[in-house]
């Protein structure tokens, strides 16, 4: 028997449409593949860019060089110290970890981050690093740990977010300027005193010194030939040794904080070199 025309015809036409159908899934599943590299090439690019910026930290424009006196600053004994509190580490610090600590048989009170946070605060926003006299400026930590801190740092403002800068140099060793590779800390090898220019006068501070001094007179005093070099100490208690000092003095007759001892040295040389 002949199979009628009709039927044949309506295969056919079945078949187009699933020929059709199938064509246009094909180019959906296609335009569907390539918007989604579109995508993840964007967030590639989103990702990149978040992990340029992390590593660094912001930089002022550094001054030009010249021939003018100029100054350096070591910071003794400051409180940087990580430690493992639950499964990540910290930079220690009285407020947040004192029940940690005393589980430890620490003392809180000699975790004291802050106290050099305002001191580098104290001198890097100061007229007279802005004014270019700034030499360098050194912090060596309780356990030993030497760093160097460019003059064109842009220091963190709060105590968390300087924390976090302290924890991640102490962890890689360096951190970089935000675009660019050069270093604005870097922890260097002992002792510091290779690194002073022949010519440096070694200044301690302590409370304890026997020499009291008008620190205005005393700057005044001294040789612009000679660099001067002020060893002030970052911790809550104690006092920094005279070893390895030219001269050893007391700038009041009370106890006073690193960052007011900053601001006094800093006033005086400022006043001495007439930077308003």
């Amino acid at each position: 028997m002949v199979r009628p025309y009709a039927v044949k015809g309506r295969k056919h036409k079945k078949r187009k449409m699933e020929r059709r159908e199938e064509a246009v899934e094909e180019e959906v599943v296609r335009g569907g593949e390539e918007e989604a590299e579109e995508v993840a090439a964007e967030n590639e690019k989103k990702v990149d860019a978040v992990l340029d910026e992390l590593p660094g930290i912001p930089s002022v424009a550094p001054v030009e060089k010249s021939k003018q006196p100029k100054v350096i600053f070591i910071l003794e004994k400051a409180s940087l110290e990580i430690g493992k509190v639950g499964k990540n580490f910290q930079l220690l610090n009285s407020d947040d970890h004192g029940n940690f600590l005393r589980k430890q048989n620490l003392n809180p009170a000699d975790y004291r981050p802050d106290i050099v946070h305002h001191a580098l605060l104290a001198i890097l926003d100061s007229p007279l690093t802005k004014a270019g006299r700034l030499q360098a400026l050194y912090v060596r930590t309780e356990k030993g740990v030497l760093f160097e801190v460019k003059p064109n740092v842009r220091m963190p403002r709060t105590i968390k977010r300087f924390s976090g800068l302290m924890l991640q140099l102490l962890q890689k060793l360096s951190i970089t300027t935000t675009g660019s590779h050069d270093k604005l800390l870097n922890v260097i090898k002992n002792p510091v005193t290779r690194y002073l220019p022949v010519n440096s006068r070694i200044i301690g501070l302590s409370y304890s010194s026997e020499k009291l001094v008008q620190l205005k007179d005393y700057v005044a005093a001294a040789s612009d030939d000679a660099t001067l070099v002020f060893v002030v100490g970052a911790m809550a208690h104690g006092k920094i040794s005279n070893e390895n000092t030219d001269d050893y003095i007391s700038v009041s007759g009370y106890p006073l904080s690193a960052a007011c001892c900053i601001n006094r040295i800093c006033t005086a040389l400022e006043q001495k070199w007439k930077i308003l």
